[in-house]
């Protein structure tokens, strides 16, 4: 019989705090990072303290089994990937220990997210430098392995710079405080048997040989170049008075950052802090109108000693018109650069940033570089560098299996080489054939370079090879660094000797074979890596059937395509306290499997690998899916745009294609045709809706309230008055008013009083015939279902509805289907028709704020006493629509004071709130930030909520009424009849 040690990993959970996850779906999370890598581990540990990470150290030992330390897994070259035990520390060691405002510096753990860090430390005035387009999600430990930079590296230098002590675990169990040591204390470190005497023995060895520092002085990158991450940094580690190339004293933390976690396992780290910078900013925003003319643009801009300087190109640009977020952001740009360059000044003045400004145009017109200048103040400059920031994720949005790829992106020469390094650059290119975008931190030379290549073929894999090997020799021509912040891992170790040095290499080779001689930390990367075509996430010249589906895939050719735009950059992972929406059972968790980089790719291993004849009837994929609240903010949120919530429906008819569709669902998504008969005896049925039996007949939680019906239905109401109001004026000409299936049957009230709003402001209202909206459906995924209202809806709407007879809608999910689900829910003969409709189709406030902007509708209408609001968005509101609207419409009467609470997804999601097993995450989902918010409000406040799940949500969680914005206009009219 075969022995598993993995097995013996159960024994551990006696003494182990965290998490210890053997199950198939966790591995399957894991596997991948942001990289192009996948290997399944063995296990995944989630350590809650040190002593965790020391059982789990001991166990590897034991049995020879390796471990991956793993923050939050935004690596782009593997270095999180293996085939062993993966350790996440981002779940429980993510604590702030100590601030020392005076000496200004800070103690944390590894898992502490960067973003997180600096909001902390504001408060104090300082915070810490290197920034990473990942800020908002990294972890310090991550960025520690890493020697992680950022677009400010021209101030802060990289990670490296700001590291002042290490507490680590080595690879014997050991805890060892690393830190600057004098000479004395050095030599005191050489004494003794244990393995962190042995270590400081070994680079004593290494780094006092006068061959060995010819050698590495002779290979290793050009001293000007901040950003590099070759190897490990004995380079750096050099630079000390004890061997006589510096004066500071010798710090083996130089040698931690950027080690990938092979060395040691870091437990805390001791970071030194910076000033706030000015609090005035402005970005020079240099169009430019060839590429090559950005690299000179760069040089320029560098001589006003700018704070950052910073690319994107013309293919982020195109794409990030595409995106709902990001085409938000591009509101300063002018024509069609073929390149950006961003260049940042933070000063103490407004007018001295302008003063830069008009001598850095003056001198770059003088060149002839540009042809638009405009500077970006204070808020704007946060918009810029959004867009900035989502390049890697824009560029996943491109449809097919040729992807811009990750593999010589990191490059870094000195910035006055770039000209012409990137010559020699572009022909190899050229040689290859291969497209590419470029992106990121022209000032500091180095760009991101993204080649598109389909790593699903055998032929583009031989380029990813090739390309990587031609491109290190010219990056060694130029003692540049073929990593700049994004690491060797298992993507370019097998170049590190051409970047360094065969002879350095191996003593690369030697310290790792001295900290870790069983091999047990993190192996593959850096040295002894395999060949950086092994274990790609795809595989290779595979032929993968065409999978039917119910949604049109067409526009990213096909659903596991769909999947696969996710890259793994981990936007998902942003917390509450970051701001946004998306994955808001992430952010109540912070579990791994519940971020949609989880679920996308659980859909994408089962979708390429699965032997079934239905791909998609997995156990895994349901279990990962379960809790995805269908919140709508990935669509939007994340960079690529991948829609969990269209995946997860269509995942849920085909899995019901299998095993039936229970009968709660069943329930719930038929809820609008049993409410047409239970209207009918509407008293009674609202005695059975206020029974605790039929909540636990239900599968819901017995802790919630049902919503009642209304005493009527809205086209009841509306059928027996519409005629009083036949002897109105309505100038402003005729709208159609979209009845929603919760408006018709348990907001009646609401509907009405959107009827008199809209007909005291001169619309002639209009109910037409039509269906639900299909909204409770799509949402238990009963696609075949919704499919048929679909189509049924766009016939009935398709002569009627126009620009100048709009649909309009009371409940956002409801109106909202016109502008999503539909356009790829119908059949292709109504396409047209539906994208006709959903250019016409409004939220309430979406129409009355375009009405007020028209002048059509004004203030006098409204009181004028002082009302404080508090809102709260809808999700899909802020994913495919806007709060704004919300915003501008609750403003109509002049003194009503509109605060938006920054609450993402208040937990409910329509039924998930409902369901037992969801009731307990859907109250912490609440308690993150909006339930807190409404709590701190006086009874003065108005308490508005566009949603009517948020509504019962905000009720369930704090007692409190909440209100459409609809009721909140009305009841401000001086005159309601």
């Amino acid at each position: 019989m075969n022995f598993n040690p993995i097995e013996k990993l159960e024994e551990l959970r006696r003494n182990f705090e965290g998490d210890i996850l053997l199950d198939e779906l966790s591995k399957i999370v894991y596997a991948t990072d942001a990289s192009v890598y996948r290997e399944k581990p063995k296990a995944v540990v989630v350590p809650k303290n040190k002593n965790d990470v020391k059982l789990i150290i001991q166990f590897a030992n034991e049995f020879k089994i390796p471990i991956i330390p793993r923050a939050a897994g935004t690596s782009l070259a593997g270095q999180v990937v293996g085939d062993g035990i993966i350790v996440d520390v981002s779940k429980y060691m993510n604590k702030i220990i100590e601030v020392n405002e005076k000496e200004r510096w800070v103690r944390v753990q590894p898992g502490v997210i960067l973003d997180e860090l600096n909001i902390y430390l504001k408060k104090y005035g300082l915070f810490f430098g290197p920034e990473t387009a990942t800020s908002n999600r990294c972890n310090l430990g991550g960025m520690f392995g890493n020697n992680s930079c950022g677009a400010h590296s021209l101030l802060y230098g990289s990670t490296r710079d700001h590291v002042l002590e290490a507490e680590v675990i080595l690879s014997d169990g050991s805890e060892v405080l690393f830190k600057s040591i004098d000479k004395d204390e050095f030599q005191k470190k050489l004494k003794g048997n244990s393995l962190e005497n042995k270590i400081y023995e070994k680079v004593y060895e290494i780094l006092s040989d006068k061959n060995n520092q010819e050698e590495i002085i002779k290979e290793y990158p050009h001293q000007e170049i901040n950003r590099r991450n070759n190897g490990y940094a004995i380079d750096q580690l050099m630079k000390c008075n004890l061997f006589g190339y510096g004066e500071n004293d010798f710090n083996m933390c130089k040698l931690l950052a950027g080690s990938e976690g092979t060395l040691a396992f870091t437990t805390e780290i001791k970071l030194n802090l910076v000033p706030l910078p000015p609090k005035n900013v402005g970005v020079v925003a240099i169009h430019l109108n060839t590429l090559e003319e950005a690299f000179e643009a760069n040089l320029i801009a560098l001589k006003f000693n700018p704070g950052a300087v910073e690319l994107i190109d013309d293919k982020i640009l195109e794409y990030s018109k595409v995106n709902i977020e990001q085409s938000k952001n591009r509101f300063f740009i002018k024509g069609d650069p073929a390149a950006l360059v961003v260049a940042e000044f933070a000063r103490e003045t407004i007018d001295e940033i302008k003063h830069i400004a008009i001598q850095l145009e003056d001198e770059l017109r003088k060149a002839g570089y540009g042809y638009h200048y405009p500077l970006l103040l204070n808020e704007d400059v946060n918009k810029v560098w959004s867009l900035r920031k989502a390049g890697l994720g824009l560029l996943g949005n491109i449809p097919g299996d040729k992807k811009t790829q990750q593999f010589i992106e990191d490059t870094c020469v000195r910035p006055v080489d770039l000209p012409n390094y990137m010559k020699e650059f572009q022909a190899v290119l050229r040689k290859y054939k291969i497209d590419t975008s470029y992106y990121a931190h022209i000032g500091s030379g180095e760009l991101h370079i993204t080649p598109q290549l389909n790593l699903k073929d055998s032929f583009d894999v031989k380029i990813f090879h090739e390309a990587t090997k031609d491109i290190a020799y010219i990056v060694k021509k130029y003692k540049g660094s073929l990593s700049g912040e994004h690491g060797d891992g298992r993507l370019r170790g097998e170049f590190i000797p051409v970047i360094i040095g065969e002879h350095n290499y191996q003593l690369c080779k030697e310290i790792k074979k001295v900290w870790d001689p069983n091999n047990i930390l993190n192996p593959g990367k850096i040295v002894n890596t395999p060949n950086m075509t092994s274990s790609l996430r795809y595989e290779v010249d595979k032929e993968q059937k065409e999978i039917e589906t119910y949604y049109d895939f067409s526009s990213t050719l096909g659903v596991l395509r769909a999947a696969e735009k996710c890259n793994g950059s981990a936007d998902c992972r942003k917390s509450d306290l970051i701001g946004g929406t998306m994955c808001p059972s992430y952010r109540a968790t912070r579990d791994e499997k519940n971020t949609t980089r989880a679920r996308a790719n659980t859909l994408r291993e089962f979708l390429t690998r699965s032997t079934k004849q239905n791909p998609f009837d997995h156990q895994e994929i349901y279990e990962v899916m379960d809790l995805c609240l269908s919140c709508k903010a990935c669509k939007s949120e994340c960079p690529s745009g991948v829609d969990v919530a269209k995946l997860k429906s269509e995942f849920l008819q085909h899995w019901y294609d299998q095993h039936g569709v229970p009968f709660r669902s069943w329930m719930i998504a038929f809820l609008p045709k049993l409410n047409v008969i239970a209207s009918k005896i509407s008293s009674v049925t609202n005695v059975f809706l206020k029974s605790k039996l039929l909540m636990k007949i239900i599968g819901f939680s017995t802790k919630r309230k049902l919503p009642l019906l209304s005493k009527t239905t809205f086209r009841k109401w509306y059928k027996k008055n519409k005629s009083k109001y036949s002897n109105y004026e309505f100038p402003n000409g005729k709208v159609y008013l979209f009845v929603d299936e919760f408006t018709n049957f348990n907001e009646v009230e609401i509907g009405i009083k959107a009827f008199k709003l809209l007909s005291k402001f001169g619309y002639e209202v209009l109910v037409p015939k039509h269906y639900e909206s299909g909204r409770t459906y799509i949402s238990k995924g009963l696609l075949k279902t919704v499919k048929k209202i679909a189509n049924k809806n766009i016939e009935l709407l398709k002569d009627l509805v126009n620009e100048e007879h709009p649909l309009v809608g009371i409940e956002v999910s409801a109106i909202l289907t016109f502008r999503d689900e539909y356009l790829d829910l119908v059949n292709k003969d109504l396409k047209k028709d539906a994208e006709k409709i959903a250019k016409c189709s409004f939220t309430f406030e979406e129409f009355i704020s375009r009405e007020i902007k028209k002048g059509k509708i004004d203030s006098s209408l409204f009181v004028e006493d002082e009302r404080k609001i508090l809102l709260h968005g809808h999700c899909h509101q802020k994913s495919i629509s806007s709060t704004k609207p919300t915003i501008e419409m609750l403003s109509l009467p002049k003194n009503y004071h509109v605060e938006e609470i920054p609450s993402g997804c208040c937990g409910m999601a329509g039924a998930f709130g409902y369901e037992e097993e969801h009731h307990d995450l859907s109250m912490k989902v609440g308690e993150l930030v909006l339930f807190p918010a409404i709590r701190k409000e006086d009874d003065s406040t108005l308490i508005c909520a566009v949603g009517t799940s948020c509504r019962h949500q905000i009720k369930d969680g704090t007692d409190k009424n909440s209100f459409h914005p609809i009721e909140i206009l009305f009841d401000s009219l001086k005159n309601k009849n």
